[in-house]
């Protein structure tokens, strides 16, 4: 929760040029106390659905522990679902038409799984705008997240994803680059978790007007936003990734290979595994081509030998981030959540960064 200048100390004046809330004792005394409702658009696969839940839950949950957060999970129903996945957006779920009649304080957009190159051309593609473009108009701010990111920065700011050539997947350490509120007071260098084949580089943020907040030498831009600072916030890396979230991952790739579903045997997600954990797994490698080798059935991945040996070194500001984006929308949101800024508040210069 915000610091309240309760007197003229000079400290104040100088939290305030680096970024940190400090409201004045009249707008103290004139702030309403209340609930956030926190919209969650899941687009993840059924394999991932309920863990990309978890994971977003989990980061809004321990960012504030005096708010209280209404979390609203809808997905598109053009995105293809198996029986049970049908079965859990059918139970706990609603709908887009509720949650637009009702409204929001934020919204978080997850990835999503494409079977082809041009995001024009997926099945979501349509609905998706529609979802954001009622948020730009009637919500405060929108977190958007991996390819969620790629999508607007197509259809709003016209900057088309690029492929790599390759997946881009490991931990990799980024930098601060802007004095921004939402990355004021996390560390100056931290970890973020990648997983992509496609990036939105430094030039084309730079062309949409977009301000960078932190980026990765290796990596590129992982966190920006809109031009008026909090309507649209963009991630490209996963910094809700659980520990395990990676080595899912590698374990996946590992049973596609042995499936026949791909020619090489994966790489290792860079930056992530321990010697120790990579001198396990080139092992269990080993044994499975042999197994493979003599038609005989791969041994089942040491999943339980690994585990022990990894390490999170993103949660922590992944949760500051949070903490600083849900603390400025519930400084300028309205208190009635279908509208998006209380009286009085600049929607193109939300947080004041302009004046």
């Amino acid at each position: 929760m915000p610091l309240v200048a309760n007197s003229d100390l000079p400290s104040f004046d100088r939290l305030r040029g680096e970024g940190e809330t400090v409201l004045n004792r009249e707008q103290a005394l004139h702030q309403d106390i209340r609930e956030l409702h926190v919209g969650l658009l899941n687009m993840m696969p059924d394999k991932a659905l309920a863990a990309t839940e978890r994971q977003f839950f989990r980061l809004v949950g321990e960012s504030n522990q005096i708010a209280q957060f209404y979390m609203h999970p809808f997905t598109l129903p053009q995105l293809e679902r198996s029986p049970e996945g049908r079965a859990h957006v059918e139970r706990y779920y609603e709908s887009f038409d509720a949650i637009r009649e009702q409204g929001l304080d934020a919204l978080i957009i997850t990835g999503a799984n494409v079977t082809g190159p041009e995001l024009s051309e997926q099945p979501f593609w349509e609905p998706l705008i529609e979802v954001v473009e009622w948020a730009w108009a009637n919500v405060t701010s929108t977190l958007c997240s991996c390819l969620a990111t790629h999508a607007v920065l197509q259809f709003r700011y016209g900057q088309h994803r690029r492929p790599l050539g390759f997946k881009r997947w490991g931990v990799y350490s980024h930098r601060v680059v802007s004095g921004h509120p939402l990355v004021c007071g996390i560390n100056t260098r931290f970890d973020v978790p990648h997983s992509r084949f496609n990036e939105v580089f430094r030039d084309q943020f730079e062309a949409a007007g977009l301000p960078i907040l932190a980026e990765s030498e290796i990596a590129g831009v992982h966190l920006a936003a809109s031009p008026d600072g909090l309507r649209q916030v963009f991630f490209q890396g996963h910094p809700e990734y659980d520990l395990i979230s990676l080595l899912k991952e590698y374990k996946r790739e590992v049973g596609r290979y042995i499936d026949g579903l791909r020619e090489d045997y994966p790489p290792f997600p860079e930056n992530h595994f321990t010697p120790l954990v990579e001198a396990i797994l080139d092992e269990y490698r080993d044994r499975v081509r042999e197994a493979l080798d003599h038609a005989r059935n791969p041994p089942p991945f040491p999943e339980e030998l690994i585990v022990p040996h990894l390490d999170n070194t993103w949660h922590d500001t992944a949760e500051a981030v949070i903490n600083n984006w849900i603390g400025k929308v519930y400084q300028v949101t309205h208190l009635d959540r279908r509208i998006p800024f209380k009286e009085g508040v600049n929607p193109e210069d939300p947080l004041g960064l302009r004046r």
